[in-house]
């Protein structure tokens, strides 16, 4: 089994205004990975909006990527679902077009127990399909539930083709009990960008690498922090990591908002805030798939303003943006045509 290591673009999944799936910008989404050096990409997590897309889309993004990354790059199919059954069917057609690594996140909203997801989730798909790599992702803040490290080490034990987490529950404690549990011959990936240089660095963790909602944006500029931080060149790395922190802090967007009625929280989740900017910047991505809808205009200035800041203080890490899709960023986020329409008035 391949180790996993350095990072893995979480990639969005563009939208053609008329609702459809925007092919072309995902295959020149994948070039500029690519060409950017990723490790990895995974099709259809959760940043790609899967609860929302339908499985013969969903089938045919991961079919897009997998071919549009060849043999360049590692294509990580997310194939998970709140239904046992529908994850098999997903994974089966993965892997009969060639993927051999899949995401499966805790099934949502059902609730199961960790033991029910080890034995009636992971445990008949790692049987059913044993040259395929299971990666579970365990992300209790949107799942509602948790595959907990114990039952991990348990599939771990039983099955050789689980030997990697992608690691979501922000609790560095879990993490370390992992770790302990299932040994150092399994790969624990962040789920989380802005905890990636803390648990890559941690010797009771090690992370290998990261799964990464910023990188759809800044994918050269991630990756060099994890080979970085894999390779001991750890100032050099925490250079990085700092010049990346303001992105990292948009992955989720909370405002307080002011209705007739008295103030409310608004939280803007992934992948509504990288969508946008995404748009801005003049990068394929469309609007999110119902329910998700647009940013709050509190929202949108976060967004901006953190996007400013990485600009103004270290251009070089959107300087492929610039490049790649031929925009002019200056322009872009200081000009208020390029965000009209992308926050509720």
């Amino acid at each position: 089994m391949t180790k996993l290591s350095g990072c893995y673009t979480a990639l969005v999944t563009p939208m053609e205004k008329k609702g459809e799936v925007d092919y072309e910008g995902l295959h020149r989404l994948v070039e500029f990975q690519i060409g950017e050096g990723v490790s990895g990409l995974l099709a259809v997590g959760t940043t790609g909006e899967s609860p929302t897309l339908g499985w013969n889309d969903h089938n045919k993004v991961i079919e897009n990527v997998y071919e549009s990354a060849a043999k360049k790059s590692l294509t990580i199919a997310g194939t998970g679902s709140n239904s046992t059954h529908e994850a098999l069917a997903g994974t089966q057609y993965a892997t009969h077009i060639g993927v051999n690594h899949v995401l499966l996140v805790d099934p949502y909203y059902n609730g199961p127990s960790s033991i029910e997801i080890r034995k009636e989730y992971i445990q008949p798909i790692a049987e059913q399909f044993p040259e395929v790599q299971i990666i579970p992702y365990i992300i209790p803040g949107r799942s509602g539930t948790q595959l907990y490290p114990q039952d991990l080490a348990i599939l771990h034990a039983q099955f050789p083709n689980v030997r990697t987490v992608k690691e979501a529950t922000g609790d560095l404690e879990n993490m370390k009990t992992t770790r302990r549990l299932c040994g150092n011959d399994f790969d624990i990936l962040s789920g989380d960008d802005g905890l990636t240089f803390t648990v890559m660095t941690s010797p009771e963790i090690a992370a290998s690498g990261v799964v990464s909602v910023a990188s759809n944006i800044v994918p050269g500029a991630v990756q060099n922090m994890t080979k970085c931080i894999l390779n001991n060149r750890l100032d050099t790395a925490k250079k990085l990591y700092n010049a990346l922190k303001p992105l990292f802090s948009i992955v989720t967007v909370k405002t307080q908002e002011q209705t007739p009625f008295g103030p409310v929280t608004c939280k803007a989740r992934n992948p509504l805030a990288y969508k946008t900017l995404m748009n801005i910047l003049g990068m394929p991505s469309g609007p999110c798939r119902p329910p998700l809808g647009k940013m709050t205009s509190k929202g949108l200035d976060v967004v901006l303003s953190k996007a400013r800041e990485t600009y103004e203080r270290s251009p070089e890490i959107l300087l492929p943006v610039e490049e790649f899709f031929n925009v002019d960023l200056n322009e872009r986020l200081y000009n208020q045509k390029y965000w009209k329409g992308f926050h509720y008035d």
